[in-house]
């Protein structure tokens, strides 16, 4: 397991249109590091999440800082080694570059936790999870109008190879004071220019189980999508950052 923050100098900054720029940038990263490509990409890849903060502008993202994490050994060993003057991607086509070749490495530490834990976070990339009830591919827009907690234990027990079982709520005033706390977030764009979106969720949670499930989370990520940039949580403690 092991989680990084890479950070540009004050007063720098990335664009990007879509966010599979972003995750292109990190794959080069990792496997200039030494990952195989099918270890970062694809079906059968480790588990691993990113959130790319900053802000948006019009229709595109303004990143400062990327926060990288895995629960996976063999990933781990390569994240470490990341070169930041490795983590960039240019893209002609739509005229985009993504450099992080300036930004200092942090390592960032677990979150101290006893072994019954409760732990108060942020999603610091939104939360990506399918709504099956509906026909092709849809995603839920409110989070109480979903079973989140089996949602996040399904695909977290597949990827853990052993049972996960957090409770997971959302913080009931943010959901009062913000019904509609949906995101559409653009992930790609085809050959014909058409941009591809998924929808995240965003909102202060509470996660609450065993010391060994949090931890999971919180180096994998929660919900779906999560190698592309969706489910990456912080500490609400700690806020987002610079």
């Amino acid at each position: 397991m092991f989680r990084v923050r890479l950070g540009l100098p004050k007063g720098r900054h990335a664009v990007y249109r879509h966010l599979d720029l972003v995750h292109d940038a990190l794959v080069n990263a990792l496997t200039a590091a030494g990952a195989a490509s099918d270890q970062v990409v694809g079906h059968g890849a480790l588990p691993w999440n990113f959130a790319a903060l900053g802000h948006h502008r019009k229709h595109e993202g303004v990143v400062h800082s990327l926060v990288v994490s895995t629960p996976s050994t063999t990933l781990a060993q390569v994240l470490g080694r990341i070169d930041p003057a490795t983590l960039r991607y240019a893209r002609a086509a739509t005229g985009e570059l993504v450099d992080f070749a300036d930004a200092e490495l942090i390592p960032e530490p677990p979150p101290l936790l006893t072994e019954q834990a409760v732990l108060g976070v942020l999603t610091l990339s939104p939360i990506a999870i399918s709504d099956p009830s509906k026909p092709g591919k849809r995603w839920h827009t409110r989070l109480d109008a979903c079973d989140l907690s089996a949602a996040v234990n399904a695909r977290l027990s597949r990827l853990a190879g052993r049972r996960v079982t957090l409770n997971i709520q959302p913080d009931s005033l943010y959901l009062r004071a913000n019904p509609r706390h949906s995101v559409l977030v653009s992930t790609k764009s085809d050959k014909a220019g058409r941009s591809a979106f998924v929808i995240g969720m965003e909102a202060p949670l509470v996660l609450a189980g065993s010391r060994e499930d949090v931890l999971f989370a919180w180096y994998a990520g929660i919900g779906e999508k999560t190698r592309n940039g969706f489910g990456c949580i912080g500490l609400a403690e700690a806020g987002v950052g610079r």
